[in-house]
């Protein structure tokens, strides 16, 4: 019988255990036997507190996606104008952590992998929808609205891809492409 509250700690340490398979093997050669490998347990325990491999791949990418928002949302609530908050989603967005190794294996897996699977395709929408409103919020204290969507479409689509960028050329660093991001929004505000 397991020991009480021990769920919590069990199933970070499997999400991080993936996150570092992901980076080691890939995706495609992530295993139950990997993870638990890499976790210092039975293949059995991903059973008992998932359900199976898809069900911790589903995980990890919430728990991912869920420390990039407390990341932003740490950054916005310091931000203190519209440029500011602008800023802070693109800075969460291009944030060293974001540029782990690890982390950038596990993104792109997912990535890769989200138009064929239900589960992290829906995290994918929601994540790309937070996105395009966090900057739309801003944006529409800046610009007309409709000019405000367009501008926030086309920032969301250049961090998306500046990311992708980076991440696919081992351009590890997120400095540049936040440079180019910021760049960018000048550019629109000052039309």
């Amino acid at each position: 019988m397991p020991k009480v509250g021990m769920e919590p700690i069990r199933r970070r340490q499997l999400i991080d255990a993936t996150i570092a398979s992901m980076g080691e093997h890939g995706l495609a050669d992530t295993t139950v036997q990997t993870i638990s490998r890499g976790a210092g347990v039975s293949p059995g325990i991903i059973h008992h507190y998932f359900g199976g491999k898809d069900e911790l791949l589903a995980a990890t990418m919430r728990s991912m996606l869920e420390q990039l928002r407390a990341d932003v949302t740490q950054r916005l609530a310091a931000a203190r104008s519209p440029r500011a908050r602008l800023e802070a989603v693109i800075d969460a967005n291009f944030a060293d952590d974001q540029f782990d190794p690890r982390v950038v294996s596990a993104w792109l897996g997912f990535w890769a992998q989200a138009p064929h699977n239900p589960a992290l395709a829906r995290l994918q929408r929601i994540n790309a929808r937070r996105l395009i409103s966090n900057l739309r919020h801003s944006l529409r204290a800046l610009l007309p609205p409709q000019r405000a969507d367009r501008v926030a479409s086309g920032l969301a689509a250049m961090i998306d891809g500046l990311w992708l960028r980076s991440a696919l050329t081992g351009a590890a660093d997120g400095r540049e492409a936040r440079a180019i991001a910021l760049s960018y929004l000048d550019a629109e505000l000052g039309a």
